[in-house]
């Protein structure tokens, strides 16, 4: 059976997939615009038609994992329908959530973007590292920062965490750093559960003492 080519978005969001997938496992030495052609499995040329200069290709892996954590992490507008298939992604409880429930929510944010996207964190990091010598890049990482600390910061003032939005950087950037410590540091060593049970304990201990500072 012929595999499908994707065409139009579908073709974009294929070609940023997959140079995640190249900048995650080769590094951004290995990102080219016929090697994200041969990732992909689209023809010649598909890459540089849409996304002409390296820097944009850059651009576009950002923008697409910002699509995603975006589309994770929003709650759900209505119930659950019958119709669609059930999104394992963690979303808030219907009704007014309990605090253990809001705390569960930040860790599985966490436990479950480190089992299930460890390749769009290892891209990020490195992306991160390049932006800091791409002025272009650096405002695409900046505003999807920007996006996603609004929305922590509404969950942690649904936690009654004072000045939510100044706080939601340092809780954003200890969940990174449990990020990077999982995919790229000491805790590639770690289970599962230890992992987990450290993430939980150390999310715990931050938001009690940001609730009573």
């Amino acid at each position: 059976m012929t595999k499908k080519v994707p065409l139009g978005e579908d073709r974009r969001a294929a070609i940023a997939d997959a140079a995640i997938q190249l900048v995650a496992t080769r590094g951004l030495r290995g990102l080219t615009h016929r090697a994200v052609d041969e990732q992909a499995g689209l023809p010649p040329g598909s890459t540089s038609y849409y996304l002409r200069t390296r820097g944009a290709l850059l651009t576009a892996c950002v923008n697409r994992m910002l699509e995603r954590d975006l589309a994770r992490n929003s709650p759900p507008a209505g119930p659950p329908s019958t119709d669609r298939p059930t999104d394992p992604s963690p979303t808030p409880p219907a009704g007014p959530p309990s605090d253990a429930e809001l705390r569960e929510l930040l860790v599985r944010m966490v436990v479950d973007l480190a089992r299930d996207r460890p390749y769009d964190l290892i891209a990020r990091y490195e992306l991160s590292l390049e932006a800091s010598r791409q002025p272009e890049l650096r405002d695409a990482i900046t505003q999807g920062g920007r996006l996603l600390r609004e929305g922590l910061a509404d969950l942690l003032a649904a936690l009654g965490v004072p000045d939510a939005d100044t706080v939601a950087w340092p809780v954003a950037a200890m969940m990174d750093g449990l990020l990077y410590d999982r995919v790229a540091g000491a805790g590639t060593t770690l289970s599962a559960e230890a992992f987990e049970s450290g993430v939980r304990q150390s999310l715990a201990a931050l938001l009690s003492g940001l609730r009573h500072a």
